[in-house]
């Protein structure tokens, strides 16, 4: 009896060590890898960053979502999430002129994490069509509908994102984003604009 004893004093830690850990990455957080360049050069292809899934979501924030019945793209599984930034939140005005500059609600937003050429030829030129009920350009104005979000890639130019298959319902974002703080930049991810 006491082998099984000793055994068991070293394999129940183990265990409920396990399942803390499980419920961890079930409710609280978990590890994401990027995938692609759409986010660069704030985030790298094959990154890990933590995804905070109780975090509130902000302007700005970078967000994880399924991708699946958003981007009806072939290829689009359940599997498939991606990272983009948030822009606009549920009820927000969002007007996006031909010289780059992003306004929100009115008031000016620098999009100072990325480059002058990302905010003006990178977000305008669109390779196709614009999503339904987004409207890119002076004198142009959308809303954001409610409950959903509108979100960017930080590289415009290389970045399939709401521009191209619209609002992303608060129902598909997992969690917001964190990088360590030892990370270059990580201030451009943590809590830019908050």
């Amino acid at each position: 009896m006491s082998t099984f004893k000793n055994i068991m004093s070293w394999v129940w830690p183990i265990v409920v060590g396990l399942l803390i850990a499980k419920l961890i990455t079930m409710f609280v957080l978990s590890i994401v890898r990027v995938d692609g360049l759409s986010m660069y050069p704030n985030l790298q292809n094959n990154e890990r960053v933590i995804m905070l899934k109780m975090a509130k979501i902000k302007r700005n924030s970078v967000v994880v979502f399924n991708a699946q019945g958003v981007d009806n793209r072939s290829g689009v599984t359940s599997n498939t999430k991606y990272v983009k930034r948030v822009i606009g939140l549920p009820g927000d005005k969002i007007e996006y002129k031909d010289n780059g500059k992003l306004y929100v609600n009115g008031k000016y937003q620098s999009q100072s994490y990325i480059t002058e050429e990302q905010r003006k030829e990178g977000t305008l030129n669109l390779v196709k069509s614009s999503a339904k009920g987004v409207t890119l350009g002076t004198g142009k104005t959308f809303t954001v509908p409610k409950d959903k979000y509108f979100v960017l890639g930080d590289n415009r130019e290389n970045s399939n994102d709401s521009r191209y298959y619209g609002f992303v319902p608060r129902s598909k974002i997992l969690g917001v984003v964190k990088v360590p703080f030892w990370k270059s930049g990580h201030e451009l991810i943590n809590s830019y604009g908050s």
